[in-house]
């Protein structure tokens, strides 16, 4: 197969009907169009794009220092020839609300199925590295309206995931966990994360809301 036989979007409401259903979804990530292939023939459900492989692909380190057009490029080389649905890492968004919107719109032309974004402050830190500090709620707010406002497509999937804090000493993992649980409370409350619905109207407060 030189190219996918699917549609973005047929591969974005398959997407979206795996999430709301009960299954597990499996996405391996892929450096590269072939490692596509090879996760589509063994049977997973999905490619996952990672930010540290692509970084690592072009022999950086996982610190912010990769673009959105290179990310982008990536991400259409694997789409084209998949397909399975595609979820891409796309950092923090790639800048301030306005260029996180952009990045929605550059990775629904790229094929992305969907994206996430993360909480950190510029310039962004792999999530293993120590170091890393993350955006007030509120930033992060207007962030993730700005991504889901940039939307075209209304099956694409916009979602982001809180950054753990780091322990410090002691610190109980439980302790370190309430911040990152409180701002994850954020993103499904209707008055503060307000988004399209879902294609099919059901689902999870978050997926109705910031998806």
């Amino acid at each position: 197969m030189l190219h996918t036989t699917t549609t973005p979007s047929a591969r974005r409401r398959a997407f979206r009907d795996g999430l709301q259903s009960d299954r597990l979804l499996r996405l391996p990530g892929a450096p590269n169009p072939l490692g596509a292939r090879m996760i589509a023939e063994a049977g997973f459900e999905g490619v996952y794009v990672s930010g540290a492989v692509v970084a690592a692909d072009l022999a950086l380190p996982d610190v912010g220092l990769t673009t959105l057009t290179e990310v982008a490029s990536r991400t259409a080389q694997i789409t084209r020839v998949t397909d399975l649905p595609v979820l891409v890492d796309a950092d923090t968004g790639f800048g301030e609300p306005l260029s996180a919107a952009r990045t929605v719109q550059l990775l629904e032309d790229a094929g992305a199925a969907g994206c996430h974004v993360e909480d950190q402050e510029n310039p962004k830190r792999c999530g293993h590295l120590a170091g890393k500090h993350v955006r007030p709620v509120a930033e992060m707010v207007r962030t993730v309206r700005a991504a889901v406002g940039g939307r075209r497509d209304p099956t694409s999937s916009s979602a982001r995931a809180p950054t753990p804090p780091p322990s410090k000493g002691s610190t109980r993992r439980s302790t370190a966990r309430r911040p990152t649980s409180t701002r994850a409370r954020t993103w499904s409350s209707p008055t503060r994360c307000p988004a399209r619905p879902t294609s099919s109207g059901s689902g999870p407060a978050w997926r109705s809301r910031c998806s």
